[in-house]
C-alpha cells in the first residue's frame, strides 16, 4: 500500500501540473495571440507574464515537490478566478465543462494543500533533514 501512495501521490503531481506546465509554455509560443485573447476578454495584457510564470513554475514545484502547498494553493486560486473570467458563459455548453474543469482542478490542488506532496518530494526530503 505504501508504494501505491508514494507513487501515486507523484503520479498525481505530475498528472494535475502537467496540464499548467503545457499551457505556460504554449503562451509564451503564442504569446501574441494568448495577449490578445486576454485583451477580448478584458484582462489587462501585463498580467501575462505573471500568468506565464506561475503556471510553469507552479507547475515544476508540484512536479518535483517543492513548496507544494504554496504553490498549489496558487493555481487553485488561479483556476478558480481562470473559470470566473474566461468560462462563466453557462449558455455555451463547452464553456459550462470548462468552467466545472477549472472548478475540479481546483479542487485536486486544493487536496495538495492539504495533504502535502507526500514521501516522493523535495518537501519530504527537506522536512527530514
Amino acid at each position: 500500500m505504501n508504494i501505491m501512495n508514494n507513487y501515486g501521490s507523484l503520479v498525481g503531481r505530475v498528472f494535475i501540473s502537467a496540464l499548467f506546465l503545457m499551457a505556460g509554455v504554449s503562451k509564451i509560443t503564442g504569446y501574441a495571440s494568448t495577449q490578445g485573447y486576454m485583451q477580448a476578454m478584458g484582462v489587462p495584457e501585463v498580467l501575462l507574464p505573471l500568468v506565464i510564470v506561475l503556471e510553469v513554475l507552479g507547475s515544476f514545484a508540484i512536479i518535483i515537490g517543492y513548496k507544494t502547498k504554496v504553490a498549489a494553493f496558487l493555481l487553485a486560486g488561479f483556476s478558480i478566478i481562470s473559470a470566473f473570467v474566461f468560462h462563466f458563459n453557462f449558455a455555451d455548453q463547452m464553456q459550462s465543462v470548462m468552467f466545472m474543469k477549472n472548478i475540479a482542478i481546483a479542487g485536486g490542488f486544493l487536496f495538495l494543500v492539504v495533504n502535502g506532496p507526500g514521501l516522493l518530494s523535495l518537501d519530504n526530503k527537506l522536512a527530514n533533514k
